[in-house]
């Protein structure tokens, strides 16, 4: 098998895009499909300062890489869930990663925060995914807003993206629907979101990560066993193996035909946490009512 490319032997093949490439064509065209994700939805520009959230895992470590390699200003954000025998496996990561490329880092531990995730599980019988998102995307925004950076960053692969429309649409959840996509503005005091690896699956991303030898956690977060989007990855990929390029054209299907209808009916938020200042439906945000059990 050759690469597409250059015509020497190839060392991956990717049948959704009917190619094979060598070692460094990859990463040629691995760079490439994040620059389309970026220009395609004007995500952010090099004038403007980055901030990863990054759980020292393969996706967004690939991506705080990449992004290093293609001449972007990007920090990295870890927050610390304060779960024994990973979250602190994970800190030691990704600060020997930025470490390696001299980037800068902000850490939150949750445990000083009186929010540990594991914790917060106990005392609310919460779905610990559930929970552990809303409090994540709280400090995401907070660190974000905080630090005076202009985007804030995350690895979501073409897999999570659809295995998450999947969920969305067979439960027709249309408030998640609404903001399903790949770039979030800034607005009601929310930092603007972008996931600019979008259009690239985890196996992409698995075998930049090898090529580039990047030294990610390789464990799973104990609370995600059984967790539902795993399952609904296994069926996609199952739909994927029989019929290639399926997972692309379901999400840009997606964007293309029905985001715009959906955001049409989008309700605003109108209220904001009367303790810090958070955007939320209620009196209080989620994080501060957490504080206060």
């Amino acid at each position: 098998m050759k690469c597409i490319r250059c015509k020497k032997e190839a060392e991956v093949e990717l049948k959704s895009h009917n190619a094979a490439f060598c070692r460094d064509c990859f990463l040629e065209f691995f760079y490439r499909q994040i620059t389309k994700g970026i220009k395609q939805f004007k995500m952010f520009s090099k004038k403007d300062r980055l901030l990863i959230a990054v759980s020292g895992g393969k996706d967004s470590m690939a991506l705080w890489d990449a992004l290093i390699e293609l001449g972007y200003n990007v920090e990295g954000l870890f927050i610390n869930l304060g779960i024994d025998n990973f979250s602190d496996a994970a800190e030691e990561k990704v600060k020997a990663f930025a470490e390696l490329k001299g980037v800068g880092l902000n850490i939150v531990d949750l445990k000083k925060e009186g929010i540990a995730i594991p914790e917060v599980v106990k005392k609310t019988r919460k779905v610990p995914c559930a929970i552990c998102g809303q409090i994540k995307r709280y400090y995401f925004n907070k660190v974000g807003l905080d630090g005076g950076f202009d985007v804030l960053l995350t690895g979501h692969n073409l897999d999570d993206e659809t295995s998450r429309l999947f969920s969305n649409t067979l439960h027709w959840k249309i408030e998640y629907l609404q903001d399903q996509k790949p770039l979030l503005p800034s607005e009601n005091g929310l930092l603007k979101k972008a996931k600019p690896m979008w259009r690239l699956t985890e196996f992409e991303t698995a075998v930049y990560a090898f090529f580039r030898k990047i030294d990610y956690l390789e464990i799973s977060c104990p609370f995600s066993k059984g967790a539902t989007f795993s399952q609904y990855k296994r069926h996609l990929n199952a739909i994927e193996y029989e019929s290639p390029g399926t997972k692309i054209d379901f999400y840009q299907g997606f964007l293309k035909n029905m985001l715009p209808i959906l955001e049409e009916k989008k309700e605003k938020v109108a209220n904001f946490c009367k303790n810090c200042g958070y955007p939320t439906f209620g009196e209080l945000c989620t994080v501060c009512k957490l504080k206060m059990l």
